[in-house]
């Protein structure tokens, strides 16, 4: 799940839901419907990415399996 992976950023950049809501702009009850299993759009997967300064590689699911 997407989200396991934006979280394994949040913990290792001991960032809060709240810091990366202000950082992107994106509604922190918005990052709870992420944790509840929706999907993120595009565009705020790019402002997660920017914001954790991450490329977008790094939410890909397969990472590693390959």
């Amino acid at each position: 799940m997407l989200w396991k992976l934006i979280n394994k950023q949040l913990d290792k950049q001991n960032i809060s839901i709240y810091r990366l809501s202000k950082l992107t702009g994106i509604a922190q009850t918005t990052f709870q419907n992420y944790k509840n299993g929706s999907e993120p759009s595009f565009s705020n997967m790019v402002k997660i990415a920017d914001a954790l300064g991450v490329s977008l590689d790094e939410f890909r699911s397969d990472k590693g399996n390959g």
